[in-house]
């Protein structure tokens, strides 16, 4: 059970907030609690609009990318698009795609072979990208390229020039003549939270600013906001903070994604399970669209999760959509017998370490960052999972909240063969020899980038409602301040003094279901997950923590809440 820690916000501010906003006090509360004082800058939040989305030319190089595209597009020269194999670059790709499309180019694009070409813009994928039948004048890499100084040059020495879209950071200087569109290297401030997918809406933009200057009329047939489905899923999969533009992209593009037309999109939602006539939340984009997408790449090739996203055909829609189902099906397979034994492998001999680098000869390459994201979860401490290829070790990092591993790794560089990323997540490549030596880097790394380590769990409750406060009037108003992610989490909710009158329902020996009464007499149903072996007694007084959302079902919801945690009430 997790120490509960509850702030409240200045009377005085929340309820300014209540009154000019014209919002319950809970909500003003929450809204305190985001950091807005002034309500002009909590009505932006809270009513996110496209329309304060900033000029593209904003970032650094776009302007100049976005002319080299428009010259492409008027000479009718060829395109090559790479990008990378997760959401985020498979997005991207269809979005690029697409758009161009729309000017009457039709770029040839490919995704790497994980497998056989291995991670970002490689020689061997660089290699096969060029081989396309005719001389490409401009080469686009999306969500990778950032580092690949060795293929800018070669892509160079072949006459073609060279676009780079990406968000990772930067560890050496690509040739002279490359255009670089990356915040993390030449940017500053607040664009520096977007990720690929977002840049290239951006650019797009740029583009579309280009020629409607011009008064090219294929321009004002082009609907921007059309592309922020794409836009939404790539910044909730990728993980970067849901706050300012990244606000505004998802809140809209998850509004797209719940109407889609992209009969790829309306197969793969289905296959999924999902019920987009509620509404797409961002856990349906990370838990459902999300791995299914990445399956394709991790497994198999990528390209077939941008055909999907691009086409048009309903029976190959939906005959893709169930294959990326099964390639799912068989990375959790995979998934499973890995976590396994690299938990044995912590139990054993990392138990004490502040950051785990656990390796396995025989551990998929594909599969390992969804492995080091479930370790750092359930551990609480960044994790590198590395398995074997060839003389390497090949891996990914995940990181938590606090902890910047390009810093941390930066240390470590000169015996790392190659890697990258940012903040939260990493791929790296090692001689098999220098992993007891990471381990050790690693452990005194990570405790002294955690200067203040927690001592005991927490739970930060956002604020304290009475059950009948829980209202569908409340959950609209409470809808405002969604989508949750990074850096805009989800808020936990308390209730003191509540009582279970009716014994929980278990099921799959880990979970209870539960409903609780209001002091009107009206029930409201619950589910705890993962919290079976801790039931409250009945008829005992007991504070609840929890979050609250809509259970769908066919074509009808209901309220629920989610219990976090409880404990016993103090005498009043």
């Amino acid at each position: 059970m997790a120490v509960w820690e509850y702030n409240p916000q200045p009377a005085k501010r929340v309820g300014a907030l209540r009154k000019q906003l014209q919002i319950s006090q809970a909500t003003a509360e929450l809204v305190a609690r985001a950091g807005f004082e002034c309500p002009d800058t909590a009505r932006e939040f809270l009513y996110p609009r496209l329309s304060r989305v900033s000029c593209p030319f904003e970032i650094p190089n776009l302007q100049e990318a976005a002319d080299r595209i428009c010259q492409a597009l008027d000479h009718g020269q060829r395109i090559v698009i790479c990008g990378d194999y997760d959401v985020d670059g498979v997005t991207s790709t269809a979005l690029l795609v697409d758009f161009l499309q729309q000017f009457g180019n039709y770029p040839k694009f490919i995704v790497p072979l994980r497998l056989e070409e291995g991670y970002g813009l490689t020689q061997r994928t660089t290699e096969r990208a060029m081989d396309c039948g005719e001389k490409a004048d401009l080469f686009i890499a999306l969500d990778c390229g950032t580092n690949s100084v060795d293929e800018a040059e070669y892509i160079r020495s072949q006459g073609c020039d060279l676009v780079i879209v990406d968000h990772h950071q930067s560890k050496q200087e690509l040739p002279r003549g490359v255009l670089l569109v990356n915040p993390h290297v030449e940017g500053n401030g607040d664009d520096t939270d977007f990720c690929t997918v977002a840049l290239v809406f951006k650019l797009a933009h740029g583009i579309l600013k280009l020629k409607r200057e011009r008064r090219e009329a294929e321009a004002f047939n082009i609907t921007l906001r059309d592309y922020l489905d794409f836009v939404s899923m790539g910044t909730i999969a990728d993980l970067v903070p849901l706050t300012r533009e990244n606000r505004i992209f998802t809140r809209i593009g998850l509004k797209a994604l719940s109407s889609t037309k992209r009969k790829g999109l309306g197969s793969l939602m289905r296959v999924s399970g999902m019920n987009a006539q509620h509404g797409v939340k961002p856990v349906d984009v990370s838990f459902k669209l999300g791995p299914r997408i990445n399956a394709s790449g991790r497994l198999a090739d990528a390209s077939l999760a941008v055909e999907l996203l691009l086409s048009d055909d309903s029976a190959f829609c939906m005959e893709t959509s169930l294959k990326l189902d099964s390639f799912n099906r068989e990375r959790q397979e995979i998934e499973r017998s890995i976590v396994e034994q690299a938990k044995q492998q912590v139990e054993e001999t990392q138990s004490e370490s502040r950051g785990l680098v656990v390796f396995g000869e025989n551990w998929h390459p594909g599969v390992v960052g969804i492995v080091a994201s479930r370790l750092s979860r359930d551990y609480d401490r960044p994790c590198i999972v590395l398995g074997k290829e060839g003389e390497l070790a090949k891996g990914s990092g995940r990181s938590i909240e606090g902890i910047d591993l390009v810093q941390v790794l930066n240390g470590f560089s000169e015996k790392l063969e190659s890697w990258g990323g940012h903040p939260m997540a990493v791929g790296v490549n090692i001689r098999i020899e220098f992993i007891e030596e990471l381990q050790s880097y690693f452990h005194e790394a990570i405790g002294l980038a955690d200067s203040n380590p927690a001592c005991e769990k927490t739970l930060e409750v956002a604020t304290y409602l009475e059950l009948e406060e829980i209202t569908p009037e409340f959950m609209d108003e409470f809808s405002f301040l969604q989508p949750f992610g990074q850096e805009n989490p989800e808020p936990i909710f308390a209730t003191r003094n509540t009582r279970f009158r009716q014994h929980p329902k278990v099921f799959k020996e880990a979970h209870f279901r539960f409903s609780l009464n209001d002091k009107y007499g009206r029930p409201l149903q619950g589910v705890a997950w993962n919290l079976a072996r801790r039931i409250p007694k009945l008829d005992t007084f007991v504070d609840i923590a929890y979050r609250l959302a809509w259970n769908s079902f066919g074509r009808q919801k209901a309220l629920q809440l989610e219990l976090v945690d409880w404990k016993y009430s103090q005498p009043v």
